[in-house]
């Protein structure tokens, strides 16, 4: 495997996203995600920014976190797969559970408040979007972050 420059990571970011900027969208960050699985040099030679959260590890990547499948196979599960948006200084299980505590607060979620992007917490969310006149994606985005008020 060759190693990848920041000229040609940026390049390959551009040619996923289609312009080269931040994806402003839960669609334009899905066509960014990167859903195969690397070892853990690779992981670090593509992306500056990874955390351990809970049971599995996720990458930073301009305004969301995805999962880093394959960084460590001790650590690989994920409640969802799929970009969470967020925060830089947060990490996702903290933007996950302040959604349900949100979500919790306004009658929507009645769940564990444990950070994971359950099935339980997608299905507030959508009913939350619903409600709200939202796109009905049941992830976190930024128009329903925006409406939690959070």
């Amino acid at each position: 495997m060759t190693r990848t420059s920041p000229k040609n990571e940026q390049e390959r970011n551009r040619n996923r996203t289609g312009d080269g900027t931040r994806p402003t969208s839960f669609a334009d960050a899905w066509r960014r995600y990167d859903h195969h699985h690397h070892n853990r040099d690779w992981w670090r030679r593509h992306h500056t920014r990874i955390i351990l959260i809970n049971s599995g590890y996720y990458y930073w990547d301009e305004g969301w976190w995805y999962p880093a499948w394959g960084y460590d196979p001790n650590y690989s599960y994920y409640a969802y797969d799929g970009p969470i948006y967020g925060d830089g200084d947060i990490p996702p299980d903290q933007i996950v559970t302040s959604v349900q505590e949100a979500l919790r607060a306004e009658g929507y979620y009645f769940g564990a408040v444990d950070g994971e992007l359950g099935p339980m917490t997608r299905q507030a969310l959508a009913a939350w979007q619903r409600d709200h006149g939202l796109a009905v994606t049941t992830v976190i985005d930024d128009p329903t972050v925006r409406s939690l008020g959070l």
